[in-house]
């Protein structure tokens, strides 16, 4: 391997670990915002502050649902967040973790355009989000994942 080319695989492999790390980092943070870690609502630079208010957030954007169920809509996106934000972070499952996470992020944008407008979702990055992510899930896995530690083991 030749020097630009090992400079290159370098590169790719921190471009690949940040861009995991951001995203993981990116879904914990909006769970902890819903479940007030960040402060209560209206605390600088806090988008919800309890779950009561992410829950009227899920009902403002799914018009279509029934009040009922936005309850299960709020929790699965919860779990599922959570879920792929620690499985991004720690680098278990990475590309199925990347795949979901451009699903659930593509969902949302989608949503904000329908109900809000496209420039709500341009305005936050959410289309990057997704893009990212769908990015990250057919890209090399970096070298500091545990998927990388589980298939040196095996090998």
């Amino acid at each position: 391997m030749s020097a630009g080319t090992s400079s290159k695989a370098m590169w790719t492999d921190l471009a690949s670990f940040f861009l995991r790390l951001s995203l993981g980092a990116g879904f914990l943070s909006a769970v902890a915002d819903r479940l007030g870690v960040w402060g209560p609502a209206g605390t600088p630079s806090v988008a919800w502050g309890n779950f009561h208010n992410f829950l009227s957030y899920t009902a403002k954007l799914n018009p279509w649902s029934p009040a009922s169920l936005v309850p299960v809509l709020g929790w699965a996106a919860t779990l599922a967040e959570t879920v792929v934000g620690i499985a991004l972070t720690i680098g278990i499952c990475t590309r199925a973790a990347g795949l979901v996470a451009g699903l659930l992020t593509l969902i949302f944008a989608l949503s904000m355009t329908f109900v809000l407008g496209v420039h709500v979702p341009l305005n936050y990055g959410v289309f990057v989000y997704s893009a990212a992510a769908f990015l990250l899930a057919c890209t090399a896995i970096d070298k500091w994942t545990l998927d990388v530690l589980f298939r040196k083991r095996r090998e």
